[in-house]
């Protein structure tokens, strides 16, 4: 009698569907972000025209206003400012997905993780070589390799709405882990190589309100979650205190916002039910400021970066042949891809992952072409690089509202052909949605199979 052979472990499945509670809570983000990134994408269209007009010195003179209180290094333009604060709230808000995700969502699943994470390396990697190629004779354009690594959801899910996608909540799921996992690397990246005259003394004095921050929202989450003006009055005026002090020690103001969405409990304490009981203080704040950050933080960044001067119809072509441009473009329409797609394909050659049955790769391929769409953290690493103004900043600033429109353009062109197929995927998780009648956001384990 033959021995019975070993049970074989079942493979990975990309792109599987995941539990019911988490889609519906991503559907509720990406709605938010629709409305955030119609209006960043106005913005964006309202400051190019004023730009390019005849008033166009009124714009850059509000632009270049200062005022705030130079003794702490806050004397600084409208623009720097949007730059500096208002995206600390977009960053906090990507602190506090991150921390969600891989704590109590589905990414804290190694193998619901891995894909995402590893395939967002790739989108960063890829793309930065693209550019350094491109740019590797000049030593000066060099400094902006990381501009073409981020991915801006906003911009991507009002792509999705405009063209009417049908788009099932695994692929959503993933192009959104996508975009906070590349911010996650930009923001690094913008700690770790866009940090000048660094000074120990303002970051270290940093830990004290952080800690506090962290200490005060961990013991007192109950109180915080349930009244709201308390955040307001106390955790705020916390918080910038932690966001003057890291932009004084020389590190972008914006990593203060990551570490404090960071500082933030997930998890509901026991004294309020434990984990099962409800959403932590994490996800209370991200409903309270997500509005916040994608109708006004971010649109109102966009208004002051996205206005470039261009010169007409020859200053566009001098733009667009500027190495910077034609890195950047190249970088986020085709390396972006490259490394999204290559990473996942890769990935089922190497484990014993495999593509769900009910997707294809050129729905990766779609996915990946709207993740090739970099506007918000490309434009401030762009400023970051080259300072805000300068030429070769102009000139990455047309590079990146080139690229994001062709991105969006052939990612609409690719999803358009597969909605039918995505609309019976939508059915059927709406099917396994529902076990014997319950909502299986019930279920401990997610929607029955």
């Amino acid at each position: 009698m033959s021995p019975t052979p070993p049970p074989t472990r079942p493979r990975m499945t990309i792109f599987g569907r995941g539990s019911y509670a988490e889609s519906l809570r991503i559907g509720e983000i990406l709605r938010k972000e629709t409305v955030g990134g119609a209006l960043l994408v106005a913005a964006a269209v309202i400051a190019l025209i004023w730009a390019n007009s005849p008033a166009s010195e009124s714009y850059f003179a509000l632009r270049d206003l200062k005022f705030g209180y130079e003794p702490w290094h806050l004397e600084l333009s409208l623009g720097a400012w949007a730059a500096d604060g208002l995206l600390a709230i977009f960053f906090f808000l990507v602190g506090l997905e991150l921390n969600r995700e891989f704590i109590a969502g589905d990414l804290r699943q190694l193998d619901k993780s891995v894909v995402p994470v590893a395939a967002a390396a790739g989108g960063v990697i890829i793309p930065a070589l693209i550019y350094i190629v491109v740019n590797i004779a000049s030593p000066e354009t060099l400094r902006g390799w990381a501009i073409p690594t981020a991915t801006d959801i906003a911009f991507a899910v009002a792509v999705l709405a405009i063209i009417g996608s049908h788009l099932p909540s695994a692929l959503r799921i993933f192009l959104l882990t996508l975009a906070v996992v590349d911010d996650l690397i930009a923001i690094t990246i913008i700690a770790v190589f866009y940090t000048s005259d660094l000074e120990v003394t303002p970051l270290l004095l940093a830990l004290i309100p952080l800690a506090l921050y962290a200490f005060l929202a961990h013991k007192y989450r109950r109180f915080f979650g349930m009244k709201a003006p308390a955040a307001w009055l106390i955790l705020l005026p916390i918080g910038a205190v932690a966001w003057a002090l890291v932009h004084a020690s020389g590190i972008h103001a914006t990593v203060a916002g990551v570490l404090l969405g960071f500082a933030v409990p997930v998890l509901r304490s026991q004294a309020s039910g434990g984990p099962d009981a409800g959403p932590g203080l994490a996800e209370i704040f991200e409903h309270r400021f997500r509005p916040i950050s994608a109708g006004v933080a971010v649109p109102i960044f966009a208004f002051f970066s996205a206005g470039v001067a261009v010169g007409g119809w020859d200053g566009l072509v001098s733009a667009l042949t500027d190495p910077v441009a034609v890195g950047i473009i190249m970088a986020l329409v085709l390396g972006k891809p490259i490394g999204i797609m290559g990473t996942t394909w890769l990935l089922t050659k190497v484990t014993k992952a495999r593509l769900d049955t009910s997707f294809k790769w050129i729905d990766v391929f779609g996915v990946s072409l709207l993740a090739g769409i970099g506007f918000t953290v490309s434009l401030l690493v762009a400023e970051l690089s080259f300072g805000q103004g300068s030429l070769h900043d102009d000139h990455a600033k047309v590079g990146i509202l080139a690229a994001s429109v062709l991105a969006a353009l052939l990612a609409m062109l690719v999803l358009r052909t597969r909605n039918r197929q995505y609309r019976e995927v939508q059915e059927a998780e709406t099917v396994d949605a529902d076990m014997d009648g319950i909502p299986d956001v019930y279920q401990e384990d997610g929607p029955a199979k």
